[in-house]
């Protein structure tokens, strides 16, 4: 949700990489594990593709509405060719600015979106928490440690994985261990009934399907790239990195995943 000349994974095919990461089964399993259900009016946060909010608004069904805010046209555009129906909206919006115009929601989703505010993601929530109905729902999902729980990694790789994501911490206002904070953040504005999920975000292992080969490799080159991180762990600097990686990716040793926290709570 960043502006598209800051936002570290913005590409050009940026969209297709998120519509391809994004499973339906379990944007459903998590939404019902929220509490959403048929009537609402809901709001999907940082909506990138489109599918997400695509599959959000079946569970609103019938009587319900979805609307998907993204601040990238690109993204926007892609949700409206390939995610469109008639119960769905798609807008180009900044969720840092006041979003009253947009009217109240019953349920709002916020997935994937805060890891990229380490300062600012508590007032992002509290901004967006303001067009949320009394008795409201609030769903925040996130990584945690991210891209640092694998085993296997070469020395000089893993040295390479922990620079750049320090590197992100300070330079780009990226947060690895913003799912920790989730809690706090619907704690800390009063929400009630506040539950808490932990699972397994892009577990991996053994000999990798070419899908996973090939969300792992995309987050890792358009990342690794727009990061700016000099990658001085290889003479080769980032290419050289980069083709360690797809070596570590087609090791059938691999065991590699994320953890990923979902807090869901209602508004007073």
């Amino acid at each position: 949700m960043k502006n598209h000349r800051e936002y570290l994974m913005e590409d050009k095919q940026e969209a297709v990489r998120l519509d391809l990461k994004t499973d339906a089964a379990t944007v459903e399993r998590q939404a019902r594990w929220a509490g959403i259900k048929p009537g609402m009016r809901v709001a999907d946060i940082g909506c990138g593709a489109g599918k997400t909010t695509f599959h959000l608004n079946k569970l609103v069904q019938p009587g319900g509405q979805a609307v998907g805010l993204d601040i990238a046209e690109q993204r926007i555009e892609y949700a409206r060719t390939h995610y469109s129906d008639e119960s769905i909206e798609y807008l180009m919006a900044d969720v840092r600015q006041p979003l009253e115009d947009l009217g109240q929601f019953d349920f709002i989703w916020i997935r994937f979106v805060l890891e990229y505010y380490l300062k600012g993601s508590f007032e992002i929530v509290e901004n967006v928490a303001r067009s949320l109905k009394p008795g409201g729902i609030m769903c925040l999902i996130d990584l945690d440690c991210n891209c640092m729980r694998h085993f296997g990694l070469p020395d000089r790789l893993s040295r390479a994985t922990e620079g750049v994501m320090e590197w992100l911490e300070k330079k780009l206002n990226f947060d690895p261990y913003v799912g920790v904070k989730l809690y706090s953040f619907l704690y800390d504005l009063g929400f009630d009934e506040i539950d808490v999920s932990l699972s397994a975000h892009n577990m991996f292992y053994g000999s990798l399907k070419d899908n996973e080969k090939l969300i792992s490799m995309s987050k890792a080159e358009i990342g690794g790239r727009n990061s700016g991180y000099p990658f001085e762990e290889y003479d080769g600097n980032f290419d050289e990195f980069l083709e360690e990686v797809k070596i570590f990716f087609n090791d059938a040793r691999v065991f590699y995943y994320t953890p990923l926290i979902a807090c869901r709570g209602i508004k007073p």
